[in-house]
Formats: C-alpha cells, sequence, structure tokens
C-alpha cells in the first residue's frame, strides 16, 4: 500500500483557542472539530466493538473517568464537557476518546500502537547546553485524519503540540518551555477509573512550569495505567515510566540521551508488563536506536530527524503499514513531532520520518 493512501487531508486542521474559562475553551474546540469528531467516534465505535468492549462497558468506563478527573482537576471535566457540548454530542462520548489508551487496556484482539522517541542534549545556539526531543506517532491508519495541531492558551501556560480530535492533549511543549513526549505501555494491572494518561498530558502541559514541577503533578495523579513521559526544557530531561505499581524514573543513556520506545525501563513494572503487546519488535527498535545514536551525532533536529528513518529489512521505527492487515492492526506512523524548549516550538510532519522531504510540516510556537 503506499503511504499516500492512508486517509490524510490536504491540509491539517490547526485549532487555536484562548479563553479563561475552561468550559468555554473545550466549547470551542468543539466547535473547531466537530465534523471531524464524529468521524474518529465512528473508528473507535469500531475498533471498541472490535476489542470486545460493549458500548455499556464504554460508557461506564467514560463515566469513570469523568469522575476521577473531577475528583483531580475539575477543570480539565470542565473541558471535555466544552468539547462535547461544541460538537454537539454527549459528554462520555468524549470522556471516551480521553480514556480511549485505559478502555482498549481491556483487550487482546486490539493491542496498541508503536512510537519511537529520543531526547537529547546538544550544544545551544548562544553557547551552554540545551535539549531537543523527536518522536514517531504511530497509531491506526484508519484514524489518520483524526488529528489536528493544537494551541491552546487560557489555563496556567499555553501550550502547542499535537492531539486526536476529542482528546485534550498528546504531545507539545508549554510557554514555560516544558515539553512533553508521550509513548504507550501496557501493564497487566492497567484498567479504567483513575486519571487518564492523555488528560494527565494536558495537566502537564497547562500547568507545569518546570520540570520538577511537571513530575510532582505526574506522581500526584491517580494512575489506573501505564504510559512513559519524556518532560524536559533546556536544562533538565527525565524519562518516567508510568504504571499502576506507580511512576519510576529512568536513568539516561551514558551520552545523556534518553530513548524510548513501547516497552518498561524499571525493573517493577517490567515484572507485569503486556509483553506479548510490543516484543519482540519494541526490543529490537530500542536496540536499533540505541546503537545509531551511539554512531551518529544526532546534534540537530534534521540529524535526529534522519536517525528515524527506516527502510525494509530494518525495525519498523518508520512504520507503514502490512496492507493485508485487518482493522485494528494496521499502524503507521501518522506523525512525527520535533520539540524545542527553548524555543517554545513544535514542529510536527504529516507523516513518517521518511517521509520529511515530501508531506507537509507545521511549525507552532507557544
Amino acid at each position: 500500500m503506499p503511504l499516500t493512501a492512508f486517509p490524510r487531508p490536504a491540509r491539517r486542521l490547526h485549532v487555536t483557542v484562548d479563553a479563561a474559562d475552561p468550559r468555554e475553551r473545550g466549547r470551542l474546540r468543539g466547535v473547531r472539530l466537530a465534523e471531524g469528531l464524529h468521524a474518529a467516534l465512528d473508528v473507535y465505535d469500531r475498533l471498541f466493538a472490535l476489542a470486545e468492549v460493549s458500548e455499556g462497558t464504554v460508557r461506564d468506563d467514560a463515566h469513570r473517568a469523568l469522575d476521577a478527573i473531577d475528583a483531580f482537576r475539575p477543570a480539565l471535566r470542565e473541558q471535555i464537557e466544552g468539547i462535547a457540548e461544541g460538537a454537539g454530542v454527549a459528554p462520555w462520548r468524549v470522556a471516551a476518546l480521553n480514556a480511549r489508551t485505559e478502555i482498549l487496556a481491556r483487550s487482546r484482539a486490539v493491542p496498541p500502537g508503536e512510537c519511537s522517541t529520543v531526547v537529547r542534549r546538544v550544544p545551544a545556539p548562544g553557547g551552554g547546553t540545551t535539549h531537543l526531543g523527536i518522536q514517531t506517532w504511530d497509531w491506526h491508519v484508519e484514524l489518520g485524519s483524526s488529528w489536528h495541531a493544537v494551541d491552546a492558551a487560557g489555563g496556567a501556560h499555553r501550550y502547542v503540540g499535537l492531539t486526536e480530535h476529542g482528546i485534550l492533549a498528546k504531545i507539545g511543549v508549554n510557554s514555560a518551555g516544558i515539553a512533553l513526549h508521550f509513548n504507550i505501555l501496557g501493564h497487566r494491572d492497567d484498567r479504567a477509573g483513575g486519571l487518564p494518561v492523555h488528560v494527565l498530558a494536558a495537566l502537564v502541559l497547562e500547568e507545569a512550569g518546570d520540570v520538577g514541577h511537571a513530575v510532582e503533578l505526574v506522581r500526584s495523579a491517580p494512575l489506573a495505567s501505564s504510559g512513559s513521559f519524556l518532560l524536559f526544557d533546556e536544562r533538565r530531561a527525565v524519562l518516567l515510566d508510568l504504571s499502576p505499581e506507580g511512576v519510576f524514573e529512568v536513568p539516561a543513556l551514558a551520552d545523556a540521551t534518553h530513548l524510548r520506545t513501547n516497552h518498561f525501563l524499571s525493573p517493577e513494572p517490567a515484572r507485569h508488563e503486556k509483553s506479548w503487546l510490543y516484543q519482540p519488535d519494541s526490543g529490537e527498535r530500542y536496540a536499533f536506536l540505541r546503537d545509531r545514536l551511539a554512531r551518529e551525532p544526532g546534534a540537530t533536529h534534521d540529524e535526529l530527524l534522519r536517525l528515524l528513518v527506516t527502510g525494509p529489512g530494518e525495525p519498523p521505527v518508520s512504520c507503514v503499514p502490512d496492507p493485508e492487515a485487518p482493522l485494528g492492526r494496521r499502524w503507521a506512523s501518522l506523525a512525527t513531532v520535533l520539540l524545542d524548549p527553548a524555543a517554545r516550538t513544535a514542529r510536527i510532519l504529516d507523516g513518517t520520518p521518511a517521509e520529511h522531504a515530501d508531506r507537509p510540516w507545521y511549525e507552532l510556537r507557544a
């Protein structure tokens, strides 16, 4: 299947909202997303059904997520309900999108997609050092039209980045210079009922003023599911394993590089990993990228981008779907995101790293 066969719009939606009231901020976003949001809901309905999660269970999980969000940060529930109001759908439907990771964790039939992330300390243009980050976001090709660039202001900090239609946040950088890359992991105790990891990403981007504050927010959250946050600014980078067992910090590699694919790097949660979800693929991508990073400099975004370009016979860092695979098993690198916290910018490639010269780029500044 050629890459151009993915359902991708000619021009990606860029949603800008600015409102101090969280419900109004959500409503403005929902109005902009209404048409695309309904299409995303249709695909997720199919994925939930394929995962053998009934509509009643999805609804119950969504309401439990809303309750957990309301107990921890009522303003985030207000935003979700505002999106639903603006798009003309029931609030639980938007809550289910924000909790899609937790809901799909019930299933073996729909394994998650795959992502690869690198954050590296590099020389700063004016002297000293800074950090740069890059990530592929790999997800179901059927959702190739269901993400947008977001620029959200009105909370403690403005943030920009990439997220799916209806989901508050995913990958981005805020006006305080805090950047966040986000990968999914799998733990045997993953479940709905805690704060959804995507909502936690929104909380960090909206509230964190430095990396230490971001880590405190993550550690304070009532988590019941797994993921990985790579949090960084100009001076500091922290890689976290999130799990129902707790939050664990992962040491950097020898050259102050942080590398993440989709398996736990901390021994405690790794003992209870859903290894069938990602292995051996995640370990192969990790070893491949670690070897490349050791041999090549990767001191600029362009150099990091080239490190993530892969082809036939190599681990699928630049992920291209199997055209023969059924719904639920066709993944692609739907986007590639480069974050520069010093410049407060997110550069988003609408495609795989291998398509960097052929697909559109979008640059946002917080």
